[in-house]
């Protein structure tokens, strides 16, 4: 019993020590087998990304800003710095980062900035998030390449940027389309995402460029 008594202090101190952090639980690991992208409303771009075969998880949260463990409240009010993102963890055997951007450009506006759709501000523009060198290439060519062969006439304004700490938003937000079908679908047919999407790139399933 003595010895219990005596190993109790140690045993919490190792438990201290090994639980994460707050911040720790809301920073992202920057892998190659995840990308960040920003596409107005994250319901919305979660939603589009969770249909791709080889995404494994999707989670939505807020990049870009000066403000520390930002609230939804905070970042919808604009005035953080933030955009609504979603970070897309997938399996580069089914899908690579390469075809993820393309799925990407053909689900936001590019032609706008600091809006998508119906929701207008900063915290709604549209935006890549980078992790590393090579996912930075590529998005350069792959928005060089868009240039070439887009099928509007407006010029593309999303930039692709250096990913900084990417926030977990609130539970509630989270795979809020499986959750709240109703209200999802809703607010997206109401928004004019569809809508806009179809005249910028054609009907799904069309091929352009």
């Amino acid at each position: 019993m003595k010895k219990l008594k005596a190993l109790f202090p140690l045993t919490l101190l190792l438990l201290l020590v090994t639980m994460p952090s707050k911040s720790q639980q809301i920073t992202t690991q920057t892998s190659d087998q995840a990308a960040l992208f920003a596409g107005g409303c994250f319901w919305c771009i979660e939603a589009d990304f969770d249909k791709v075969t080889g995404v494994t998880k999707t989670v939505s949260g807020y990049i870009g800003g000066h403000v520390k463990n930002p609230s939804y409240k905070q970042v919808s009010a604009g005035n953080t710095g933030h955009t609504e993102a979603v970070q897309v963890h997938f399996d580069p055997n089914k899908v690579s980062y390469e075809q993820l951007l393309e799925i990407f450009w053909r689900n936001i506006d590019p032609t706008v900035k600091n809006k998508q759709f119906c929701d207008n501000g900063n915290q709604y523009r549209a935006e890549i998030f980078y992790q590393n060198p090579e996912q930075k290439k590529w998005a350069e060519q792959s928005q060089t390449r868009l240039n070439q062969t887009k099928p509007f006439n407006g010029a593309i304004v999303t930039e692709i940027t250096a990913a900084s700490v990417f926030y977990v938003a609130e539970d509630y937000h989270q795979d809020f389309h499986t959750k709240n079908p109703l209200r999802y679908k809703f607010y997206r047919y109401n928004c004019g995402r569809d809508k806009r999407l179809q005249q910028l790139w054609g009907k799904p399933g069309e091929k352009n460029g």
